[in-house]
């Protein structure tokens, strides 16, 4: 789940608090090529206001006519099946690329008790499923796993929901600053730890959220779980390697260290002298990033994210240069 998702969520809770109409509109199924994936979201407010996306913007049109011409009565059924792009000419009106076909739930929120559950769930970083009864409107939760994917049996819309992803960086400088601004745009939440009140100077909070301590105590103090990413970028073996041997522990999809390939050999040396295991330091991404011939702090930061992007999707790198290892 991703913050767009989130927003749409605490806007759907903030309009019913208020007593305002609401309908929730989620992706269950797509053929061909779409623009958002199965889970997505929107809300529609009673008086035409739109928050979220299902398309490219065609459709988000005519949803809210659905609504403004009365095909959308407040009295219809709790949930039906909204499809878009049955046939070529349609698919072409509303912009679906490659004759692609969506299918949306249409969904009148009553209760919204389990929007707020929901959401308070995801802020304990817990990975949540909510199944919604087509049937009768009804909603249930319950714990997900990370392997849990969207299910749609035409009955069924079982839907998965969790915090948003993290990223960690150990280092202010100049460097993370590019990061940080690049992880933002990837929707996420940039966190900083830096003891050195000499390179804290000039961050504003939009960049991101310091996290007092010292690096390793910065790792627990954060609760790292499988959506927490962590870059140790001070160049300082002494910050560095702190917090390395407290993530390395972790389980965080991704821990890298800024370096050439000579001190990442380094690094790992340093590491097992210090008592860390093969295995721990086998996770170590150092040198960071894909090989793009980055030589300027923006080009690092590029090659960093797109490395962080790939694993976090599921992706195998492609352009990495293979990195060091223990000798046996």
């Amino acid at each position: 789940m991703d913050s767009v998702d989130l927003n749409v969520l605490r806007s759907v809770l903030e309009w019913r608090r208020a007593g305002e109409r609401v309908v929730l509109y989620s992706v269950v199924q797509t053929w061909g090529s779409a623009p958002r994936p199965p889970g997505a979201m929107l809300a529609l407010r009673g008086d035409g206001v739109v928050i979220g996306s299902v398309s490219g913007g065609c459709i988000e049109d005519d949803l809210i006519a659905r609504l403004q011409d009365g095909r959308l009565p407040a009295d219809g059924p709790p949930v039906q099946l909204v499809t878009y792009g049955v046939t070529r000419d349609e698919a072409a009106r509303f912009g679906l690329p490659c004759g692609g076909t969506l299918r949306l739930t249409e969904e009148r929120v009553g209760d919204w008790r389990w929007v707020e559950e929901l959401l308070q769930r995801c802020e304990a970083h817990q990975i949540v499923a909510r199944e919604l009864d087509l049937g009768t409107g009804d909603v249930s939760l319950s714990v997900a796993s990370k392997t849990d994917v969207v299910t749609f049996d035409g009955e069924r819309l079982r839907a998965i929901y969790g915090p948003r992803w993290r990223l960690l960086l150990i280092g202010a400088g100049q460097l993370s600053r590019y990061v940080a601004e690049m992880a933002r745009l990837l929707d996420f939440e940039v966190l900083i730890c830096d003891p050195r009140e000499e390179f804290v100077y000039g961050w504003e909070e939009q960049h991101g959220r310091f996290v007092p301590g010292m690096p390793d105590e910065a790792v627990l103090n954060i609760q790292t779980d499988e959506r927490t990413a962590i870059v140790c970028l001070t160049h300082d073996p002494r910050l560095d390697d702190m917090a390395l041997l407290t993530a390395l522990n972790s389980t965080a999809f991704y821990i890298g260290a800024l370096g050439s390939r000579v001190n990442s050999q380094k690094r790992r040396e340093n590491l097992a002298e210090l008592g860390l295991s093969a295995e721990a330091i086998a996770r170590l991404h150092g040198p960071i990033g894909l090989h793009i011939g980055s030589h300027t702090p923006a080009e690092i930061a590029l090659s960093l994210m797109a490395e962080i992007a790939a694993i976090k999707n599921g992706v195998a790198p492609t352009q990495k240069k293979p990195q060091p290892v223990l000798a046996q």
